[in-house]
């Protein structure tokens, strides 16, 4: 599979190592983010792939003169229904997805014509090459693909900057009657217990944080799409194996308890200066009126603050929380390309998706309105 370009050997590694030595040095000098880390793609490749039928597609890149790592675009093909598709190495659990490699070996790429066509022969067959959740401001993988110009996602990523002292970024990030609502809040909640907040630093007090997220997410997402994915075993063990392995370094689990039972947990990576939040959990039932979940996002930014974070990153979605505690939007961005007949067929119908989907809503509505009602309601 090697190309004979003059500056990089470009080849397909199906079993490719991302606990590897130079795997862990090519991501450290690169402008990857958490969801690229050597730790998140050795297991999900390695749990998680299996599961949903994906094929590895790892496309690396090698300096020619020294056989050195330049980029490893982390990739897998997988059968939708009929339809062969390419994606990154996503499968639901990534927010964040780019090639492996410095900007300026990327634009050595670029200006290489055999190393780019090899990538795209390498890339091919496929009926369609979908890639959601491109970062702004990131390497642009369609230049490299010979892929259509990215558009915008309906979803924008959120991040508040961190400064110190916590005092202090509390008081220019939250609204000040926010704050006066959260302090009576926190009052009324020690008044219930012994309220406790800690990041989990073994194993076991990990994996009891886990359980306790799996069964007060189970009824939360019940209703939405396909459920919680915490509720599926291959997810689980995904997320456990790498908040266990990660501990410590990359991954940070912070738990509330009351009087020792678990009430309130946050798992997210560590990156750089940023934290990532990538699942959270709270006891809806048990504390309705206590607002856990913003009660525990600022002990997350108390902590992240004294650790010496700069950002507190909310990673993908739109959920009017993140506003209020100083989240700013940052627009996501994908890409498209079919490469077939049944391809182009499958773009056509995702591309009117939306529309599909907002008439029947909008029908549905219409028919059960009763007489006399004008607006649907909820």
């Amino acid at each position: 599979m090697n190309t004979s370009g003059t500056t990089f050997d470009i080849a397909v590694e199906p079993a490719f190592d991302f606990l590897s030595a130079e795997y862990a040095e090519l991501f450290g000098a690169s402008a990857a983010t958490a969801f690229q880390h050597p730790l998140w793609l050795h297991s999900l490749y390695g749990r998680l792939a299996s599961y949903a039928g994906a094929t590895p597609l790892v496309i690396v890149a090698r300096h020619r003169a020294t056989g050195a790592l330049a980029m490893v675009l982390p990739l897998l093909r997988i059968r939708r229904g009929p339809i062969r598709t390419v994606e990154f190495a996503d499968l639901r659990v990534s927010d964040y997805l780019t090639p492996v490699c410095s900007p300026q070996v990327f634009a050595d790429l670029l200006r290489n014509r055999d190393a780019c066509a090899e990538i795209q022969h390498l890339v091919r067959p496929f009926d369609l090459l979908r890639m959601a959740k491109l970062p702004d401001g990131r390497l642009p993988i369609e230049n490299l693909l010979g892929a259509p110009r990215r558009v915008a996602m309906d979803s924008n990523a959120y991040a508040t900057v961190l400064i110190a002292p916590f005092e202090q970024w509390r008081a220019s990030a939250l609204d000040r009657s926010y704050q006066k609502e959260l302090a009576k809040k926190s009052r009324q909640l020690q008044k219930k217990g012994a309220l406790s907040f800690s990041c989990c630093d073994d194993s076991a007090s990990v994996l009891e944080a886990l359980d306790v997220m799996r069964k007060f997410r189970g009824p939360r997402f019940q209703s939405q799409g396909d459920g919680d994915l915490l509720q599926r075993p291959e997810y689980y063990d995904f997320y456990s194996d790498v908040a266990v392995r990660g501990l410590g370094s990359f991954v940070r689990l912070y738990a509330m308890k009351m009087d020792g039972e678990v009430i309130a947990a946050v798992l997210g990576l560590h990156h750089r200066d940023s934290y990532l939040v990538i699942m959270s959990a709270f006891d809806i039932a048990g504390y309705k009126s206590q607002s856990l979940g913003a009660l525990m996002f600022e002990q997350v930014a108390k902590d992240c603050i004294e650790r010496g974070d700069r950002m507190l990153d909310f990673t993908i979605g739109d959920e009017p929380y993140k506003k209020l505690f100083g989240g700013q939007p940052s627009p996501m961005w994908a890409l498209t390309q079919a490469g077939s007949t049944a391809g182009t067929v499958a773009l056509f119908a995702l591309n009117q998706a939306p529309w599909l989907k907002l008439a029947a809503k909008r029908i549905s509505e219409f028919r059960l309105l009763p007489t006399g009602t004008s607006t649907p309601t909820r």
